[in-house]
């Protein structure tokens, strides 16, 4: 049958992606990105899984007249880490999927 042979690369390579893939999502849980806001006076360290790993906050940053300063410096930190760490995710699902976008990856 003409055409099998290349139906079962094909598959084997679609095998070894998904292989590849859940042992990038396994890296991405270790690998750290950094937002900030404000100079530095809020920091937030996030995973390559979208995961919140810490938050710092200068004690310059505090002030008890005004919290929605501080709360508008956490907002952008906590956006900057998570767009930083989805970059990080699409760069190297890219590196594995040849930047084909298959439905429901990543």
């Amino acid at each position: 049958m003409a055409g099998m042979g290349n139906l079962s690369g094909l598959m084997q390579q679609a095998q070894r992606m998904q292989r590849d893939l859940a042992k990038l999502q396994e890296d991405l849980k270790e690998r750290m990105v950094e937002g900030s806001s404000g100079d530095g006076a809020v920091t937030v360290i996030a995973s390559g899984a979208q995961e919140i790993m810490s938050i710092k906050v200068s004690p310059e940053a505090v002030d008890p007249d005004d919290v929605e300063t501080l709360e508008d410096l956490l907002i952008v930190a906590f956006n900057n880490a998570l767009e930083k760490s989805r970059d990080m995710q699409r760069a190297e699902t890219e590196k594995i999927t040849g930047g084909m976008n298959f439905p429901g990856m990543m």
